[in-house]
């Protein structure tokens, strides 16, 4: 099992405050991939005087220490999960924003083989598809 982010955090950064721990637990407990401000609503339901500051500051050393992914989904919005869930592709509903992960054995092995083809050893690889919900 993963060692969860509020065990990591306080290592390399020297602590963790009050606030920090807070967020680091409502990172990890979400399901989606939420943005600053559903970070900072989610925060201050344990911490009323939760400023956006401090999400922002939390989230920036969250990321320089490697703890989170930011991503950009195009939607102008930054938004974050919790690195070592294992890799997964995600495919972004362009109606509502909502995020899916997935993982799928033949496309990893498809991706493989095209980098092998073209001569490269995959590194590292990030797969996102936009579509929406098709009718029936």
């Amino acid at each position: 099992m993963a060692e969860r982010l509020e065990d990591r955090a306080p290592r390399q950064l020297g602590g963790l405050s009050p606030q920090r721990a807070i967020i680091c637990r409502v990172l990890e407990k979400s399901s989606d991939h939420p943005d600053v401000e559903q970070l900072h609503r989610r925060a201050r339901r344990h911490d009323p005087k939760m400023s956006l500051a401090i999400v922002y500051r939390a989230l920036s050393a969250f990321d320089k220490c490697g703890f989170i992914i930011k991503h950009d989904f195009g939607d102008g919005r930054a938004r974050y999960e919790v690195k070592g869930k294992g890799h997964h592709d995600h495919l972004i509903d362009v109606e509502t924003g909502n995020v899916i992960e997935f993982r799928d054995p033949e496309l990893e092995a498809l991706k493989q083989q095209i980098a092998e083809r073209l001569g490269y050893t995959l590194e590292s690889h990030s797969l996102e598809l936009y579509g929406r919900v098709t009718a029936d």
